[in-house]
């Protein structure tokens, strides 16, 4: 297995739009979950969640014309590859196509594009069917997400959706490491991006009862994983991707390194469609797997 390593990273987050502004948040514990805007929440259990502040102007990611037939996650995406990339030092302007065609994507999304759909079916159903996208199929279709990062930027190598619920952008990044691992490429974009705050989506949630409900009137304290008094978690939306690379070719161009990734594992409990087994036998199996690859006794 040849050696990979990050050498770019790019970021929209309700806490922080931009890598900096997102780590200096997360730093200094500041939320960015808060009361919904993108529609009137007041019929809801749960009223908040973690929207990207209205500061991100999707009009710089995605022509006007195309945003009614795209969603929401296609200019989150497109602003942290663009953000990863230039952190990385790739320029695709003067690629010839033979060298787009050595950079792959792997774009990690669970509810990919159901934003998108439930407006569609809204129209549909309330009368309004010539308000639809000509688009509806391919963009409802998970798939083409990863197609809409290559065709912004004229990837050419393999694009890819990964799509495992929780561990969606994790398993993406470990398919990639092991692409590029493996010889398949030298360089891969590789990330996650979710963008699911819509009512109905918001209402499935709520039907398993999984989310937090009791902070409506302070938001910002709603996310609270390691308290005593959790009552659920916070759906929220935005886009976190990294430029992976053949460890020798990014040091050949001088490249800033993050880090490297050294192993991956994955298993399944097989238990639940939404709970996990009390035991954490797989995951702790999956661990050990991740540092056996990476030459680490578990």
């Amino acid at each position: 297995m040849r050696r990979v390593v990050i050498t770019g990273i790019g970021a929209v987050s309700p806490n922080g739009i931009g890598r900096e502004r997102f780590w200096q948040a997360t730093r200094n514990g500041v939320s960015g979950v808060r009361r919904i805007t993108r529609f009137d929440p007041s019929g809801l259990a749960v009223q908040v969640a973690g929207e990207v502040p209205d500061e991100f102007d999707e009009k710089l990611y995605v022509d006007a014309k195309d945003r009614p037939h795209v969603s929401r996650a296609v200019p989150l995406a497109v602003a942290s590859v663009g953000e990863a990339l230039e952190d990385a030092g790739v320029d695709v302007r003067p690629m010839s196509r033979d060298q787009l065609r050595g950079i792959g994507v792997i774009v990690g999304s669970g509810g990919g594009s159901m934003d998108f759909t439930e407006e569609q079916y809204r129209l549909y159903y309330t009368g309004h069917i010539k308000q639809c996208s000509v688009y509806t199929i391919p963009t409802g279709t998970i798939g083409t997400l990863a197609s809409e990062v290559s065709m912004r930027f004229g990837f050419r190598g393999l694009s890819h959706i990964v799509s495992t619920g929780c561990t969606s952008s994790t398993d993406a990044m470990g398919y990639a490491y092991r692409n590029i691992g493996a010889g398949v490429l030298d360089m891969m974009v590789v990330g996650g991006v979710d963008a699911p705050i819509a009512p109905l989506i918001m209402r499935g949630f709520q039907l398993m009862r999984i989310m937090t409900s009791r902070w409506n009137n302070e938001p910002e304290r709603a996310s609270r994983p390691f308290s005593r008094d959790r009552d659920g978690f916070v759906i929220a939306e935005g886009s976190w991707f990294f430029i992976f690379e053949e460890m020798e070719r990014a040091k050949a161009r001088g490249a800033h390194i993050y880090g490297e990734i050294a192993g991956y594992g994955s298993t399944c409990e097989a238990f639940h469609r939404v709970r996990l087994e009390e035991c954490g036998e797989e995951p702790a199996r999956a661990m050990g797997l991740a540092l056996g690859e990476a030459g680490i006794p578990p």
